[in-house]
């Protein structure tokens, strides 16, 4: 790990490096301040958050992986004694080190790397949970967490990853996540970001899939003030077939911005995706879907949807979808939308007897519940319902307040 001093050079030729075409709707000037100011007085040991992991871990019956501050938080993990899976820290070298800027700053200053490896003919009796859970302590908070994951070929894992956070001071997370999908196997995957407002993330997930690998993809975003979020996807087998959906609430003082990208460097493959988000209130949210078929990936079936819910006047979103296609023999599509709530659909609930703002609810929540039902893991979908419900309340009080 990089001393405090070398610190604030590194973050900055970090975010210097970023693809300005990639990054211009997403300002990480204020993550570089909370940076500065935590080299300045480096909290080396802050306090583990026991009441938040025990709630967490109480919320959902499932094998956890507890990472806090970018450490491996051993005596919390009970995912060390699951049948099939191993755990290990140490140092990784990943593709995403060399070629992200901020998977370099990750390698740099990182306490632990987590490889955790799921062995072959591997079923889950219950989810495998990773609990990524970062506390602000006594001044700015840097948090930087790795964690890689192994599919050995031919099983299937429900995986779900959960961000939380917790303390009143500024705190920067940036997490780096990778998976290796090995021939023939699928990997369930549920990520929930329920960060505290005033916490921001920036966050990669590198997924590689094998020969006839699946990948079963969900993400729902909830919290946090500044969120930005990459997944980036390879299919260089044939066969493959990757699925990834998003949800996006976005409430007053909120930024949430979701990059996508999918490289077919072969075929026949299949790549689709759809998110949806709700905006409410002084905020703002970024989608980029770029899929790219590269020559020679003839029978590459790729499609990508976006589709988003304004409900103030003052919310705003920048939606960009990107098909690049190289080869011949493709079916590929994409579109976005951008609206509010149909008029239409509020008076023929309203003349059944809905209030207006029961009948908002009633289809905000429809707009969402897509999503929800895409969860690739069944085990957790009443729960997740149940959250985004709690977050799609909260904007309708503060629209009323």
């Amino acid at each position: 790990m990089s001393s405090p001093a070398n610190s604030v050079s590194a973050i900055r030729d970090a975010v210097a490096a970023l693809p300005r075409e990639d990054w211009k709707y997403t300002d990480l000037e204020r993550v570089v301040e909370t940076g500065e100011r935590w080299a300045s007085a480096p909290d080396a040991s802050p306090s583990l958050p026991d009441e938040l992991i025990d709630e967490a871990t109480r919320t959902l019956e499932a094998d956890w992986l507890v990472m806090c501050n970018g450490r491996f938080i051993e005596q919390r993990s009970t995912a060390t004694k699951t049948a099939g899976v191993s755990l290990k820290t140490g140092d990784v070298d990943s593709a995403d080190d060399r070629l992200s800027p901020l998977a370099k700053l990750n390698a740099q200053m990182r306490n632990d790397a987590v490889r955790v490896s799921i062995g072959s003919g591997f079923r889950n009796e219950r989810p495998l949970a990773i609990l990524l859970v970062d506390t602000a302590g006594s001044g700015a908070t840097l948090a930087h967490t790795r964690v890689d994951i192994e599919l050995a070929p031919g099983c299937e894992a429900d995986l779900i990853e959960w961000q939380l956070s917790d303390g009143d001071n500024d705190l920067w997370s940036n997490a780096v996540f990778s998976a290796n999908v090995g021939d023939g196997a699928q990997l369930n995957y549920q990520r929930v970001q329920q960060r505290r407002h005033g916490h921001d993330q920036t966050y990669r997930l590198g997924v590689r899939l094998g020969q006839g690998a699946t990948l079963r993809h969900n993400g729902v975003d909830l919290g946090g003030r500044l969120t930005r979020n990459d997944l980036v996807v390879d299919i260089s087998q044939p066969d493959a077939d990757a699925g990834f959906d998003g949800l996006y609430v976005v409430g007053d003082g909120q930024h949430i911005d979701n990059h996508t990208r999918v490289d077919h460097r072969v075929g026949p493959a299949r790549s689709a995706q759809e998110y949806r988000g709700i905006l409410s209130g002084h905020c703002r949210a970024v989608w980029n879907g770029k899929a790219i078929v590269h020559a020679g990936a003839d029978g590459t079936d790729a499609e990508q949807a976006n589709h988003n819910l304004l409900l103030t006047e003052r919310a705003e979103i920048d939606a960009k979808p990107e098909l690049e296609i190289y080869a011949d023999e493709v079916k590929c599509s994409h579109g976005t939308t951008v609206g509010q709530l149909d008029e239409r659909a509020l008076f023929y609930l309203r003349s059944r007897g809905l209030t207006r703002d029961h009948a908002e609810r009633v289809l905000t929540r429809a707009f969402a519940t897509r999503i929800v039902e895409h969860s690739p893991i069944a085990a957790v979908r009443e729960w997740l319902s149940g959250i985004v419900e709690a977050r799609l309340r909260e904007l309708a009080e503060g629209n009323r307040s």
